[in-house]
């Protein structure tokens, strides 16, 4: 009897690791389309964040792991300016808000999708990106595709592209030999696109979006000329 008990105990557990499998399956092959042309523009940005820090002096381990810890590609670039002047708390800090203070409305939008998502929702919160939070607040999940497990795979995804191109980047940068003055402007023309598809995208709002990027021209003016605006400002 007590045999028996247990073999019924072993076919239970494995059933439940057949089909916890099979979910985790599911939701990955449901994440990995979504995150294809993301990859693409995440590969050339990553190398050319690595390129720039080698170029700038770096090694390959401080794209690798500035990467994989701060995953915000913006402020990674400023970052390489701060690293080479002067040590400023304040102003990283103050850059850090600046830049990502657009977050702040990413995860209001998500404490809905986020809820129920149990330990993966810590990974979640730290990875949600500008294109994460995209595909993860519009993507249409099949109902047989775990939520959770599919926002957790967009956001691996998208943060293993980006860490791995960075690193690439650092590592293959010395190997460079052409001119990589004004590389730092790549990600400047990365804002413009974006700008100009949300513009095409949302007549509605054409007025608000207008009134915010001319905003920006005497931000640019009147900002301290030593706050490190170089890495994506054309001024």
């Amino acid at each position: 009897m007590l045999q028996f008990y247990a073999n019924t105990n072993e076919r239970k557990e494995f059933c439940f690791d057949t089909t916890k499998q099979q979910t985790i399956k599911q939701a990955f092959q449901a994440a990995f389309p979504y995150t294809i042309p993301i990859f693409a523009g995440f590969w050339f940005l990553g190398m050319t964040y690595g390129i720039y820090m080698n170029v700038s002096g770096f090694s390959f381990w401080y794209p690798m792991l500035m990467s994989l810890t701060i995953f915000a590609g913006s402020i990674e670039f400023v970052t390489v300016n701060m690293l080479l002047d002067a040590f400023n708390p304040l102003q990283a800090l103050a850059l850090a808000l600046m830049i990502n203070a657009r977050h702040l409305f990413y995860g209001i939008s998500m404490l809905d999708k986020y809820k129920g998502t149990g330990w993966k929702k810590l990974y979640l919160i730290f990875g949600m990106c500008d294109e994460s939070f995209s595909i993860n607040y519009t993507a249409e999940i099949p109902p047989n595709v775990d939520r959770s497990w599919f926002m957790f795979f967009v956001t691996l995804l998208n943060q293993i592209y980006w860490v791995s191109g960075a690193t690439l980047g650092g590592l293959f940068g010395s190997l460079i030999s052409f001119n990589t003055e004004g590389l730092e402007f790549v990600l400047t023309a990365m804002f413009v696109v974006i700008f100009l598809d949300q513009w095409l995208k949302e007549e509605p709002h054409q007025r608000h979006s207008g009134l915010g990027a001319l905003s920006a021209v005497p931000a640019c003016f009147l900002a301290p000329t030593d706050l490190s605006f170089r890495p994506w400002s054309p001024f």
